[in-house]
């Protein structure tokens, strides 16, 4: 920026600054209530057009990068404070020479200058903003250049043909041609979207298309990462004649580059390419590349090609596919590094929807067999994962003969999140085997897993048995499964006894309200005389749980009666949590009156609740020598006072204080 410039915003700012001071009320020899300002009503204009500009100037030097955060934001006020001609002529110019900053202060003002094309006059001038994006394009800061590019690449979207000639380019060969690779990288960035521009101006686009191989033949590892990764993005624009002349070379140069860390970003280049190309295109250009990056020698670039199997795979072809493709997965499968066979294996059930059943089987299953057994437990994860998702593929009979196998050697593995993967994908195998066969073959290990040490492969397990109880059947879910549902009540883990009242809450939707009465609550019901309060405790949980899906006469005549009996508890952590159940009891008892009675609220049999069991329960916990247990109580006396007038807000969840520590340990028998 010019010295002339500077001195005019900064006269500026000390003009505005004095007539501030002129307009504060007391000062000089005029002031007071009811006097008149020395300055005439054009002074007044120039003071309030000048004060944005001297607050900007002091806020940007100010040693709070806070404060000067704030001053960058606020530049769109700033300049429309100024208008259209000022913001060009000076405070851009500001802008430009006030870069020496945090690389926060550096990131922000990048942001703002890219949506500052309608404060400098429009795309007609939008020009001007070019400069000071460049040089922040050229910091040493990685992200403060990044969005420096995407401002760039905004701006040239609107940029009219005169100014693309005259300004874009230009701008885009000096940062190609600079001399730290700062510049050169952040030219990548910028020639897919100036590209796209130059419609109407083929030879901007030819000069393009000859500045960027130099790019990726750059000396510095760093921008030949920069335009592989910008590769891809170029291969969107150009014209399909273009891709085979001059983008195929690029990108077969970049497959075969000496660091692997540019060749791995080759793959997004050949999956771009592939969606331009046809299947025989993609057959005579790109087979030969494709075989390069699966067999390359670094770990890297053939994970990088796993990875993105399937998208390689949408549009190869069924000749590459059956011929080239399938022959590179197994490979990968069998690579030697554990990350490249996890990344293959979570491609394999969409890969393999592509492919005939009789070529999974044949080729495909062997290598994943292998991998049921991998030494690596990461690997056995990856494809407990996604092998449920090979059945629907291979129909009941494979499934059977090929996977039931495996399944079972994974359901058996020591590691706990292999098991836990294969356990939360079952619904897909049952789907193909049926209830049936699926209870027969992997029933046993499933129980087996109910009681496996980890507690997240117990709570994988409930979180299953809905699923499975709908599949089963009441009659066979009670003779198999039902010991194991009420024996999770008394587990060890918080966690689990929580999940297992839940649990009985969706069973007893499944299977219904009888269903709970006649085989649910009696199997409950002696827990509450339980010695260990635990067990005391969890019938609390699942009784006040279970409530919001059974009736009215099921609470009155079992849920409520066996809450209140726990009121003499010799631990106060069960009597609190009484109060706490009966808190929450009052309002679904309420709701589900009202619903019962077809919308006439039902309040006499909520009043005969509340007379004969709750009130008097509560009085006795109001009374308690435990100040926790007087305080819940008391809650619940205010939930039953207002009960009458109480909204039908649904059943409320109940939030159990068992797993307090400093309660637990001072709960003794």
């Amino acid at each position: 920026m010019s010295m002339d410039t500077t001195h005019t915003l900064q006269s500026d700012s000390l003009d505005a600054q004095k007539g501030n001071s002129v307009n504060q009320p007391g000062t000089g020899n005029v002031g007071g209530a009811g006097s008149t300002s020395l300055l005439s009503p054009e002074d007044k204009s120039t003071d309030e057009f000048l004060y944005p500009i001297a607050l900007l100037i002091d806020e940007l030097k100010n040693e709070d990068i806070t404060t000067r955060l704030n001053a960058i934001k606020r530049l769109g006020t700033i300049a429309l404070a100024l208008g259209v001609e000022r913001t060009r002529d000076e405070l851009v110019p500001f802008l430009e020479d006030s870069l020496d900053d945090e690389d926060e202060v550096l990131l922000a003002l990048a942001t703002e200058l890219g949506g500052f094309v309608e404060f400098v006059g429009g795309s007609e001038y939008a020009h001007v903003l070019l400069n000071p994006l460049q040089n922040l394009a050229s910091v040493e800061e990685t992200v403060v250049r990044e969005k420096a590019v995407e401002s760039l690449c905004t701006i040239s979207k609107v940029l009219p043909k005169s100014s693309l000639e005259k300004h874009l380019l230009p701008l885009i060969k000096r940062l190609t041609g600079g001399e730290w690779f700062m510049n050169r990288s952040s030219a990548c960035g910028v020639y897919a979207a100036a590209y796209a521009s130059m419609k109407d101006l083929p030879e901007g686009r030819n000069d393009l298309l000859k500045q960027f191989p130099t790019l990726c033949r750059d000396d510095t590892p760093m921008v030949r990462r920069a335009a592989a990764s910008n590769l891809a993005e170029l291969v969107g624009v150009v014209e399909k004649e273009i891709l085979v002349s001059k983008i195929c070379p690029i990108f077969l140069q970049l497959s075969q580059d000496e660091q692997d860390s540019v060749r791995m970003l080759a793959v997004d280049v050949l999956i771009a390419l592939e969606k331009r190309f046809s299947v025989s295109e993609t057959k005579q250009h790109l087979l030969g590349p494709m075989r390069t990056l699966f067999n390359d020698k670094s770990w890297r670039v053939r994970y990088m090609f796993a990875n993105n199997f399937v998208k390689i795979s949408e549009t190869a072809g069924p000749t590459v596919l059956n011929d080239d493709l399938v022959t590179a997965f197994v490979q990968l499968l069998k690579d030697n590094e554990a990350e490249v066979r996890s990344a293959a294996a979570t491609q394999m059930p969409i890969f393999c929807k592509s492919l005939d059943s009789s070529i999974v089987i044949q080729r495909i299953i062997p290598a994943v067999k292998d991998l049921v057994t991998d030494g690596s437990q990461h690997v056995r994860a990856a494809v407990a994962q996604k092998i449920s998702g090979l059945a629907p593929i291979l129909g009941k009979m494979h499934t059977i003969d090929a996977l039931l196998p495996c399944f079972l050697q994974l359901l058996k593995d020591e590691h706990s999140e292999v098991r836990l993967n294969l356990i939360s994908q079952l619904d897909q195998v049952n789907q193909v085997i049926g209830i049936d066969l699926l209870s027969q073959s992997l029933l046993p290990a499933i129980v087996e897993l109910a009681e496996d040490k980890q507690w997240r492969v117990r709570h994988a397990i409930i979180e299953y048995m809905p699923l499975l109880a709908k599949q089963l059947g009441v009659e066979f879910f009670n003779e198999k499964l039902g010991t194991l549902c009420m024996a999770w009540l008394g587990d060890s883990v918080f966690s689990i006894r929580e999940a297992a009242s839940e649990n009985l809450r969706k069973l007893t939707e499944v299977f219904g309200v009888e269903w709970a009465e006649t085989t649910l609550i009696p199997r409950v019901l002696p827990m509450s005389a339980h010695p260990n309060y635990l067990y005391r405790m969890t019938t609390l949980l699942a009784f006040t749980t279970i409530a919001g899906v059974v009736n009215v006469d099921l609470i009155k005549n079992k849920i409520v009666p066996t809450i209140c009996g726990l009121v003499e508890d010799p631990i106060p952590n069960i009597r609190f949590n009484v109060a706490k159940a009966l808190e929450s009891l009052i309002p679904i008892l309420a709701t589900k009156a009202r619903n019962e009675a077809s919308g006439k609220p039902n309040m006499e049999t909520v009043n005969e609740v509340l007379d004969k069991d709750i009130r008097p329960t509560l009085t006795k916990l109001n009374e308690d020598p435990d100040a926790d247990v007087r305080y819940f109580a008391a809650r619940a006396i205010m939930a039953a006072a207002n009960v009458n007038q109480q909204p039908d807000s649904g059943p409320t969840a109940m939030a159990m204080d068992i797993a307090s520590p400093e309660r637990a340990a001072t709960a003794k028998e």
